[in-house]
């Protein structure tokens, strides 16, 4: 019940916090398309502002050139060449703007044509001009269609920036959306999070109502529980006092046991024939010290090592026997004992000595476990 309780109350708390999230998400989301939105106008307003100013600009030059070519003054002509110059700058920026919006792209590419015939209509009157050549100044103004360019010029101008009109606008519509999308998103999000909180209050109300009554119920129980502890605990002191008498035998036993082993290790120590005792496999496993002063191998050196890094066994007789065969071996597996066994002792630095070989095998329960080899050495090492 408990668990259910706190099972329920976080995950009401963690639907709120998704709640939460997915409100901070929105709202950011709804933020960052706003300053999206924001630097598009911005960027929509200078294309626009870039357009009238690439108009005026062609207007100044167009109206600089026809004074020029009344007056002769030399002021004229810098001036159209700064209007026709600045002209040029706002189209290349114009388009840079705009370079983006792939709808404009004809626009540009007319606009571009019909500049620059007129720059080159400019140039070419601008050098008549200056030749006092007023017979090709009329033959040209008379050719070109300076109007019409203008008027196509202004058009295509007027359509651009129609266009852009046209996507504040709809700019304008979709951040009004938005703005309401944002703000019933975070009002939403409000009233569910206060049902949510609201649902998680009365959980916790009635969980505490709950364990009040779960803290009644276990008051009686306790009372009927301190009679059955005492009634065990007299059990257990019963138990305890008998567990602790015959640990108490257990240990003598154990120290009994250990006298025991001390007092064979002493017996096997203190006697001057060789003692190995073997594995099962016919390894080294223990010696005793008449081994190591008389091989001259430490204790270390010879544990799981066979026995005939130690002693050659030789075959009975005198005869020259098989060099396969293995008396201590076929004893161990037989569980048989091995008596005054002619062998060979061999040592460290490479003395032998003649040696008679006994083996007692060591049983578990009728198996066979390992051997205790003596070995009495007959003579001095050669």
């Amino acid at each position: 019940m408990k668990d259910k309780i706190i099972l329920r109350v976080l995950t009401l708390f963690g639907v709120a916090l998704a709640v939460l999230v997915f409100v901070a998400f929105a709202a950011i989301r709804n933020i960052n398309r706003a300053t999206a939105g924001s630097d598009w106008v911005n960027h929509t307003h200078a294309v626009i502002m870039e357009a009238d100013a690439l108009l005026s600009s062609f207007h100044a030059g167009d109206g600089a050139l026809r004074t020029f070519l009344l007056t002769g003054d030399q002021r004229d002509l810098v001036a159209t060449r700064e209007a026709f110059g600045q002209m040029s700058e706002h189209f290349e920026v114009l388009k840079a703007l705009a370079k983006a919006e792939a709808e404009h792209a004809p626009k540009f590419t007319r606009l571009q044509v019909l500049f620059t015939e007129r720059m080159e209509f400019a140039r070419e009157v601008i050098a008549a001009r200056e030749k006092n050549d007023a017979g090709t100044v009329r033959r040209l103004l008379a050719a070109s269609a300076g109007s019409e360019a203008t008027q196509e010029i202004a058009r295509l101008i007027d359509r651009l920036q129609l266009a852009e009109r046209e996507l504040l606008t709809a700019r304008d519509k979709a951040s009004y959306l938005q703005a309401q999308s944002t703000r019933w998103t975070v009002f939403s999000g409000l009233i569910i999070n206060f049902l949510l909180l609201g649902g998680a209050a009365w959980l916790i109300r009635d969980d505490i109502a709950a364990r009040k009554r779960a803290a009644a119920l276990l008051g009686e129980a306790n009372a009927t529980l301190e009679a059955k502890v005492r009634e065990r605990t007299a059990e257990l002191v019963a138990s305890n006092a008998k567990l602790l008498a015959e640990n108490q035998e257990r240990q003598w036993g154990n120290h009994a046991l250990e006298h025991q082993l001390r007092y064979n290790q002493l017996i096997i120590n203190s006697i001057t024939d060789l003692v190995v005792v073997l594995t099962k496999m016919g390894n080294v496993t223990r010696v005793n010290p008449a081994v190591t002063q008389w091989t001259g191998w430490s204790a270390a050196e010879m544990i799981n090592q066979p026995l005939r890094r130690l002693i050659r066994l030789k075959p009975p007789d005198g005869g020259g026997g098989s060099a396969a065969a293995d008396p201590v071996g076929l004893a161990l597996k037989a569980g048989r004992e091995l008596h005054e066994q002619p062998a060979e002792m061999l040592a460290q630095d490479g003395r032998t000595a003649p040696a008679r070989l006994s083996m007692y095998p060591l049983r578990d329960r009728d198996k066979v476990v390992g051997a205790v080899v003596t070995i009495h050495i007959l003579t001095n090492p050669v």
